[in-house]
C-alpha cells in the first residue's frame, strides 16, 4: 500500500493508521492525515538532539521520561481502542510523567510537555492544527522552537486554554512548573544554529 492509495478526505483512526506499511511518515488530526515534513534539515536535528539531551540527562533517576521523534503520541477523546482513537501525532520531544501513560506502542493520553520544531511549511500545522489539539488534550506545556527566528515559545496550559510566553531568545532560560529545578540557557541550544 502507498499513501497515494488512500483517500486524503475520509476519516481514519489508530487502527487505521497502526496497519498502514507506507514509507512516508503521517500524523492524524482528527482522523485526517497529515504528512510530515521531509526529513528534518540539519538545524531541526541539532535542537531536537540538544533539547532531548537536556531533558535526559536532567530526568536521570527520576519517574518522567522523555522520548524524541519517531514516537507515537495516540490523543483519545472518548475511548482508548485503537479504533476510537482519531489523533495520533509524532511530536519532536515530549515529556511524560505518568507511567501508566505508557504501552509497547508508544503513550496513550497527553503527555506532560511537548516540544515542536518549526520546519519550512509545518508552520501552520505546528502553530494551528497542533496548539489547538494539545490545548484541548491537556498537554501542560507545548513548547514551540523556531530554528529560522532563533526563538522559544512556552505555552502553558492555565484553566484550559493556553498562555503564551513572550518569544525567549538567545540569553534567556527557559524553566517549567512540570520539571521543578530544569533550566535550559538559550543560548547554548542556539548557538550552533545558522
Amino acid at each position: 500500500m502507498k499513501l497515494a492509495d488512500l483517500d486524503l478526505n475520509q476519516v481514519y483512526t489508530y487502527a487505521d493508521y497502526f496497519k498502514w506499511q507506507f514509507e512516508e511518515r503521517v500524523e492524524l488530526i482528527k482522523g485526517k492525515i497529515f504528512k510530515m515534513s521531509p526529513a528534518p534539515n540539519f538545524d531541526h536535528q541539532v535542537l531536537a538532539g540538544e533539547i532531548y539531551g537536556t531533558i535526559r540527562d536532567f530526568l536521570r533517576k527520576q519517574p518522567c521520561k522523555v522520548f524524541i521523534a519517531p514516537f507515537d503520541v495516540r490523543l483519545p477523546r472518548k475511548s482508548i481502542e485503537d479504533d476510537a482513537i482519531y489523533t495520533v501525532l509524532q511530536p519532536d520531544v515530549c515529556v511524560v510523567c505518568d507511567p501508566s501513560k505508557f504501552d509497547k506502542k508508544g503513550c496513550i493520553g497527553a503527555p506532560d510537555i511537548v516540544v515542536e520544531i518549526l520546519s519550512p511549511g509545518n508552520n501552520e500545522k505546528e502553530m494551528k492544527n497542533k496548539f489547538d489539539i494539545y490545548e484541548e488534550s491537556g498537554v501542560k506545556e507545548y513548547w514551540i522552537v523556531s530554528p529560522q527566528d532563533k526563538t522559544f515559545l512556552v505555552n502553558i496550559l492555565t484553566n484550559g486554554h493556553y498562555v503564551t510566553s513572550r518569544p525567549m531568545v538567545s540569553g534567556d532560560v527557559v524553566t517549567t512548573a512540570v520539571l521543578p529545578g530544569f533550566t535550559m540557557d538559550l543560548k547554548e541550544l542556539f548557538e550552533n544554529i545558522n
